[in-house]
């Protein structure tokens, strides 16, 4: 299986990309193949095009969409990487799904609605934040992101959510032996959803 490993965070030397890095390296012990798209390091323009917008007179992918479209044509896996800003993931990640995953890739228009073209694909998240996991949940906010971010997008586009593993407490401070319990968490996540190549998953 090929994984898109999708990474929104400025600084190469982040959590996030070390988060990234632990699930490429655990996807590849298991046979997995991981294709990185790092969305700063690339210079991805986040910014929806006048032309990218469907109308009634049509639309037009550009060519920089057009290529990462490309890139990731044939991954069974989109697996995203990204702190928490506002509670959301950063801005150049969703306008990473505004114009990659949008008509013509994600889904196609309809008569009254529209037709997802990304069915038995999957979708896996590892979000951060800096707050404690207690509070991320008693006050509903990764329920509320995984309803708006994930559960839709893989909805509109007919991908299978398969999981969003949310790591908290990430905090400046934070301690190495801290930092390795959680890229545990991370490794067990990709046992968890993906088998190794050969073996069948259990039932």
């Amino acid at each position: 299986m090929r994984h898109a490993v999708i990474i929104a965070h400025p600084n190469p030397k982040s959590f996030t990309h070390s988060v990234a890095h632990a699930y490429s390296a655990a996807i590849a012990a298991q046979g997995h193949e991981a294709v990185e798209r790092d969305l700063y390091a690339m210079g991805f323009d986040p910014c929806l095009k006048r032309e990218e917008v469907p109308t009634g007179a049509g639309y037009q992918t550009s060519p920089d969409a057009a290529a990462e479209r490309a890139r990731v044509a044939d991954v069974d896996v989109f697996a995203f990487f990204y702190p928490w800003w506002f509670n959301a993931p950063p801005a150049i990640l969703k306008g990473y799904i505004d114009r990659i995953f949008s008509t013509g890739f994600g889904y196609r228009p309809t008569f009254g609605g529209s037709e997802p073209l990304l069915t038995g694909r999957k979708l896996i998240s590892f979000s951060s934040s800096g707050a404690p996991d207690s509070w991320v949940r008693e006050t509903g906010a990764l329920n509320n992101l995984i309803a708006g971010f994930d559960r839709h997008l893989a909805g509109v586009c007919g991908l299978r959510f398969v999981d969003h593993v949310h790591l908290a407490g990430v905090v400046p401070d934070i301690t190495e032996e801290s930092v390795q319990d959680l890229l545990a968490e991370v490794r067990a996540a990709v046992a968890q959803a993906f088998p190794q190549v050969g073996v069948p998953a259990s039932v």
